[in-house]
């Protein structure tokens, strides 16, 4: 089984490519970000930390933690972001693990796949074989969000400007998946990849 991150900038369509992967290799995929919110709910490795940290009115009347709650906690405090950071972190790669020894040893699945927009610089390149980047050019980027989610020019732009440079995402992954033009195009890309590892739909 290979360990395969998946990471690009914001509108670069990772999820298009992670959905068309599900339905057509034998895979289990890890979305990072929703790991760490179902790590954060009553029970969960990060819940009690998370308001041992930053107090009981981090959360709601059922119990749960409150997103905008915690958001504002962490907001221009860096010790308390770091603190937090360093619950949350490495909660994730530990049930990441976790659950790729358990694919492993189902023997059903041949790729595993983390996708995370902070996967190079959480340090997720350290549990992956191999790390994909997906590509698109800015102004396709900018186009699908403003068509999908509606985000406006100046949002687009303090995001974009936030995350690493194209630079970075192509010096830390060892596939570029060009994901500028049509599905069908990346769809050619990705089978391509994987058809040199000799293995099946």
């Amino acid at each position: 089984m290979k360990t395969i991150g998946i990471t690009g900038g914001v509108g670069s369509g990772k999820s298009e490519i992670l959905s068309y992967i599900r339905n057509n290799y034998p895979c289990e995929i890890i979305l990072a970000d929703d790991l760490a919110k179902e790590l954060q709910k009553p029970g969960q490795a990060c819940y009690a930390p998370l308001i041992d940290l930053l107090g009981e009115d981090i959360t709601g009347e059922d119990g749960q933690i409150l997103k905008t709650a915690m958001a504002d906690k962490i907001f221009g405090n860096s010790d308390f972001l770091a603190k937090v950071n360093a619950l949350i972190h490495p909660a994730v790669i530990s049930e990441i693990l976790r659950r790729r020894d358990l694919a492993e040893k189902n023997g059903e699945i041949r790729l595993f796949f983390i996708e995370a927009a902070l996967l190079i610089e959480n340090g997720f390149d350290k549990i992956c074989d191999e790390m994909w980047y997906i590509y698109a050019k800015e102004s396709v980027r900018r186009e699908r969000l403003m068509r999908s989610r509606g985000y406006s020019v100046e949002k687009i732009t303090a995001i974009m400007g936030k995350q690493l440079p194209e630079s970075e995402f192509r010096r830390n992954c060892q596939t570029v998946i060009d994901n500028s033009g049509s599905l069908a195009e990346s769809i050619r890309q990705i089978d391509q990849v994987l058809e040199a590892y000799q293995w099946q739909k």
